[in-house]
């Protein structure tokens, strides 16, 4: 038997065959993923909520828009931040922060937030997270519900999240680049 190849640090893009409300047009970062399960957080879901309102500290490196994201349907009254350590710092592990793939890590939101600030580019808060237990992402994936293609630092802070379900797939080769031009409405077509 193979062992299957971990797609942490992958983007899943929602096809726009995925009906379930809590994933339309969703980029979610994957955090970990192997034989225990799949965890991720939503990247483009924003909420009215300023990181100030909830973890004051923070807010101060929280990138804009500095507002706590919805990173999933589980847990929402959990905070995890995800941060870039840019340039040569990401080589070296970084206090308070845990590398997930190239320069992306979560940040220990436990530690001093002071001890952070002069190492990570940008930081977001999310509240909750996306979780899919062993072999269920894998079946989503077989049905079709997700595309899986490769992050990028930037995704992580994305200035205009509402835009980046389009960005990310605009960016990829061939077909898949056309999926970005979906409509909203494909009734209205």
């Amino acid at each position: 038997m193979t062992e299957a190849v971990s797609l942490a640090g992958r983007l899943l893009v929602a096809t726009p065959a995925l009906t379930d409300p809590n994933f339309d047009r969703a980029v979610v970062l994957l955090l970990d993923h192997d034989a225990e399960g799949t965890l991720g957080v939503v990247l483009n879901r924003p909420t009215p909520v300023e990181v100030e309102a909830v973890l004051e500290a923070w807010a101060e490196l929280a990138g804009a828009p500095a507002v706590v994201f919805q990173g999933g349907p589980v847990a929402l009254d959990s905070a995890l931040a995800l941060a870039v350590v840019p340039g040569e710092q990401a080589a070296e592990e970084v206090l308070g922060w845990r590398r997930v793939h190239g320069a992306i890590g979560l940040v220990d939101l436990e530690a001093p937030p002071e001890l952070l600030a002069a190492e990570l580019g940008s930081l977001r808060v999310f509240a909750g997270y996306a979780g899919w237990a062993p072999g269920q992402l894998e079946d989503e994936l077989l049905e079709g519900a997700w595309y899986v293609v490769e992050s990028e630092p930037g995704d992580v802070s994305a200035p205009d999240p509402e835009r980046l379900w389009r960005s990310v797939l605009r960016r990829q080769r061939g077909e898949l680049a056309m999926v970005a031009t979906y409509p909203d409405d494909p009734s209205m077509n």
